[in-house]
């Protein structure tokens, strides 16, 4: 090791001491000290086309993997075209640390070059935002947010770097690095004791149910819940989108919640998701709320009052595993409530097995999903990506995957082509598939060419009605059809936008022909687009 080090040495080696050396990022001013310390390390750099990228691609990775996603953008303006996207992984509860260049600390006040109020900004959509001051300490503070990342209820943190702390050089003995107990929290755990209580509270319940929070949206967590279910016999749900009640995933889920008596929170915010608890929740129906975060629990303490049974602070994978050990041998549910609640969560219309489109030129989503479906199930690691409104809604409804991920709780979109190549990074065998709609692909279509460069191949299916569809629906809905207005788009050829940013590209216009441009792309090992032209129709939503 030389005998002195710069603040950007410290922090490339804080990040390869930690074992998270896949890093999405964006180039500029503030970090190019970050670029050229990481030529002596085993850091991957991958440069994408926008800073917000780099989040999507962090998000992705952070999902799949449980470990936090890196994204290094630089100050100003590159961290203000990152923060937006850190509100999509708030969401989900997703494990990211963004690292932003800064302007030097001696600027601050007097006008510096791209001098902006960032941990001001970011602040409201992370867990923890702050700013490093001292060069000798910055591989702690690099500790320190990825540590916040993971712990408890996890979530995005960001930290600034101004150029003065990483451009600065310390005596190597001098600097203050992190021991590994830095990088990660130990676990909260739910105690036995507590855990007994909330099983006899659940015992006595004639209808109980369990809504699992979105950190649980993994293969990991799936299974969890699906255990949970199996050996407690409590019909068990995971609410991720910020659809509710009308989440196209779940079926007849808002039955499901309008018959029930208590509801266990596992992880998860009493919200608007989930109507703060009002209706279709009975005025009687009584919660357990199990959450990592005291706030949390005090919130739903405040607006639920005396139908809040219990509340308790425990990490949500671990509280899960300890209901399982300590109920192992009490299935407490009813077995036709268990067997009602479940057809509710998997109804889908036996009409949709037929479902077809009447228009020459366009197909159905529903012909769609049922081509994807075969696809999906042909690796058990494949991944699944949806992302947007009514198209990717048809999606989420028709197609089984545990290794899925969604726009999610936020409600944002355009996240899906740079998460299909932060997926692939991961997993670099199974297809990674992305659902997508017009309107959304628009976001961050550039990112294909990322994918490209960097040989990160996807198949995406972007399914074009030509239109904003979920805001048109919502303008039709609320103000009726003569009053829907500016949600038109071209009937643009995005699968040659994907050919001509270096990709493979397939124009879909019947359903017969859609297995076969499947299969071609595929086959192509490109970043691939196949453009099905569809049906502008609303969302699946399944009432009994």
């Amino acid at each position: 090791m030389p005998s002195t080090l710069r603040g950007a040495d410290i922090v490339v080696r804080t990040l390869e001491r930690a074992g998270l050396t896949d890093i999405f990022t964006l180039s500029g001013n503030h970090i190019m000290s970050l670029f050229d310390a990481a030529i002596e390390t085993s850091l991957n750099l991958m440069h994408v086309r926008h800073e917000a990228a780099t989040v999507h691609m962090a998000d992705a990775y952070g999902r799949l993997t449980g470990r936090p996603g890196i994204a290094w953008v630089t100050g100003g303006p590159g961290h203000a075209n990152a923060v937006g996207a850190l509100f999509t992984a708030l969401g989900q509860e997703t494990p990211l640390v963004l690292l932003s260049g800064h302007t030097e600390t001696d600027q601050l006040g007097r006008g510096g070059f791209q001098e902006l109020r960032q941990v001001e900004m970011a602040a409201p959509v992370t867990k923890a935002s702050w700013m490093a001051t001292d060069t000798a300490r910055v591989g702690l503070d690099v500790a320190h947010a990825i540590r916040t990342a993971t712990a408890g209820r996890p979530g995005p943190v960001h930290l600034s770097l101004p150029s003065d702390v990483l451009d600065a050089t310390v005596a190597a003995d001098a600097v203050l690095w992190p021991m590994d107990a830095d990088f990660t929290a130990p676990p909260v755990p739910l105690h036995d004791a507590v855990v007994d209580t909330v099983l006899n509270l659940l015992a006595g319940a004639k209808r109980p149910l369990i809504i699992g929070a979105p950190v649980l949206a993994t293969r990991a967590g799936r299974n969890l819940l699906r255990r949970i279910e199996a050996t407690l016999g409590i019909p068990a749900c995971l609410s991720e989108g910020p659809r509710g009640f009308n989440d196209a995933s779940l079926g007849a889920y808002a039955e499901v919640a309008r018959r029930t008596d208590m509801v266990l929170l596992l992880g998860k915010a009493l919200d608007f998701t989930l109507k703060f608890g009002d209706a279709p929740f009975a005025s009687d129906c009584r919660f357990i709320a199990i959450d990592p975060d005291g706030a949390i629990l005090d919130r739903a303490a405040r607006f639920k009052g005396r139908l809040l049974s219990l509340g308790c602070i425990a990490d949500t994978y671990p509280a899960g595993e300890a209901l399982l050990g300590r109920g192992a041998d009490r299935f407490m549910g009813d077995r036709a409530w268990l067997a009602d609640a479940r057809a509710c969560f998997d109804d889908r219309p036996s009409t949709w097995l037929e479902l077809v489109s009447r228009t020459p030129g366009r197909l159905h989503p529903a012909e769609v999903f049922r081509t994807l479906q075969p696809f999906i199930e042909r690796e058990p690691d494949s991944v699944l990506i949806c992302d947007g409104g009514e198209f990717a809604q048809w999606g989420q409804s028709l197609l089984r995957n545990d290794r899925r991920m969604i726009n999610g709780v936020a409600g944002s979109i355009g996240s899906s082509l740079p998460m299909a190549g932060g997926a692939r990074v991961v997993e670099r065998t199974a297809p990674v598939f992305a659902v997508l709609g017009d309107g959304t692909f628009g976001f961050h279509m550039s990112e294909i060419e990322t994918a490209v460069r960097l040989e990160l191949p996807y198949v995406a299916i972007v399914g074009t009605d030509s239109r904003w569809n979920a805001e048109y629906n919502l303008q039709v809905r609320d103000y009726g059809p003569n009053r829907a207005h500016g949600c038109e788009l071209n009937p643009t050829r995005y699968d040659l936008v994907a050919t001509a940013l270096g990709g493979h590209g397939e124009l879909v216009e019947a359903a017969a022909d859609l297995r076969g441009a499947i299969e071609r792309s595929l086959a192509s090992g490109k970043p691939s687009v196949v453009n099905v032209i569809i049906e502008s129709i609303p969302s699946p939503v399944v009432r009994r």
